[in-house]
């Protein structure tokens, strides 16, 4: 047979298979690709923060068991300052008035710093929920075509199938790439805050013994 006659080698490679693909399933191929970037990048930044909050937290629990200082960067700064102030406001009033005072203050500023880190997570939520079926899509659109094509030409050949096919499950593939990873990171995430949260909310109960009982401490001081 003369091989002038033989059909052209289709490439299989990513790019190839990207560079044949619809202009549909491309769409979604460089959407799944710019989703699986998002969802490591966001991944490795909340890693690194989530693990400082528990390190941070830690650091404000010892202060407020045996007084040393934390750094000035702290993370959970503004628990003890909302302590700090919420003790000022409250320096006459009872002992139990005045830590149930100040520990709703520095349960309020734990929550608050929560929720701000959390901001992020929900997109590696919806990345993992979503990303296999827009691969589908993607999948679903490139084998339309191709049976499309297969139906205007007659050849029904496996080598005149299988390119487009392979254009069409790389979609798919794309989209499971960009999801697993998603969904493993939202729950590792989600775990490291709560580690993060839990430390945060036992260091704001012993600020606020600590500083209710210093406060306490004073006001014997200044009736004496």
């Amino acid at each position: 047979m003369d091989p002038a006659a033989l059909p052209p080698a289709h490439d299989l490679s990513p790019i190839g298979l990207f560079l044949a693909a619809d202009w549909v399933v491309r769409a979604v191929m460089l959407m799944l690709v710019f989703a699986s970037v998002a969802v490591w990048a966001m991944a490795l930044d909340r890693a690194l923060r989530f693990r400082r909050l528990a390190r941070d937290a830690r650091a404000l629990r010892r202060f407020a068991e045996d007084g040393s200082p934390p750094a000035r960067d702290n993370a959970w700064a503004e628990v003890l300052v909302a302590a700090e102030h919420a003790a000022r406001e409250v320096a006459g009033e009872p002992p139990a008035e005045r830590r149930h005072h100040i520990a709703s203050a520095a349960r309020l500023a734990v929550v608050e710093r929560i929720a701000a880190a959390r901001r992020g997570l929900p997109l590696l939520a919806s990345v993992a929920a979503t990303a296999p079926f827009i691969g589908l899509f993607g999948t679903v659109w490139g084998i339309m075509n191709a049976f499309t094509a297969i139906a205007r030409s007659g050849n029904t050949s496996l080598a005149a199938v299988a390119p487009g096919i392979a254009e069409a499950l790389f979609a798919t593939a794309l989209g499971l790439v960009a999801a697993i990873p998603a969904a493993l990171a939202f729950n590792r995430l989600s775990a490291m805050l709560g580690e993060a949260r839990g430390a945060a909310q036992g260091a704001a109960e012993r600020l606020s013994r600590r500083l209710g009982l210093a406060g306490a401490s004073r006001a014997r001081m200044a009736a004496e």
